[in-house]
């Protein structure tokens, strides 16, 4: 069976809050568009919805390599400590709008009683309609890829830190709004 990666990129960061506080799943559906364009100078815009089975669906808009891609993260694992979305998001380019399929894997580790490490994990591969693309213009797949690959490695290892300090706001907020047991 013939690999399909794109490229796959994973990047790690420190969360300085619990890990008992941090519930990636909430964050990401409840991250603001102004909260996720404050992660990367690449991001434009970002919506939850639901499909048709009723599974949450981040929607995101960014610019990588100078293409804007749409990206329809659907769940597919959901648990505080991590959080699996697969997408066939669109690129849209100068020869038209191309499939690619992406899996973003986010997780938290515990370090210790006060500190996390959050791993931002991007995993692309080519679709048949993209391959397709590119056989039509004359593009090699290895060359494809040697080209995203920096693009890719790039954003995410700027993402992730400021993925990380957002989670950990997320985090440190919830704490500081859990109810308060009073003194009898």
């Amino acid at each position: 069976m013939e690999d399909n990666t794109l490229v796959k990129s994973s990047f790690s960061a420190t969360i300085h809050a619990p890990i008992e506080n941090v519930d990636i799943p909430t964050w990401c559906f409840g991250l603001s568009e102004s909260e996720y364009q404050s992660c990367s100078p690449a991001h434009i815009s970002a919506a939850v919805t639901t499909t048709p089975d009723g599974r949450r669906m981040s929607i995101n808009v960014e610019v990588l390599g100078g293409n804007p891609m749409v990206q329809h993260y659907v769940e597919e694992i959901t648990e505080p400590h991590h959080l699996r979305l697969v997408s066939n998001s669109d690129i849209f380019t100068p020869t038209g709008r191309i499939k690619v399929g992406v899996t973003w894997d986010l997780s938290v580790k515990k370090i210790d009683d006060d500190t996390c490490e959050f791993t931002n994990l991007v995993h692309s591969s080519f679709t048949p309609e993209l391959l397709d693309s590119l056989a039509k213009q004359g593009i090699p797949r290895e060359a494809f890829q040697s080209a995203r690959k920096p693009i890719s490695e790039a954003h995410n290892r700027q993402e992730t830190p400021l993925f990380a300090k957002s989670i950990e706001r997320h985090a440190l907020r919830n704490n500081n709004s859990a109810p308060v047991a009073s003194a009898a």
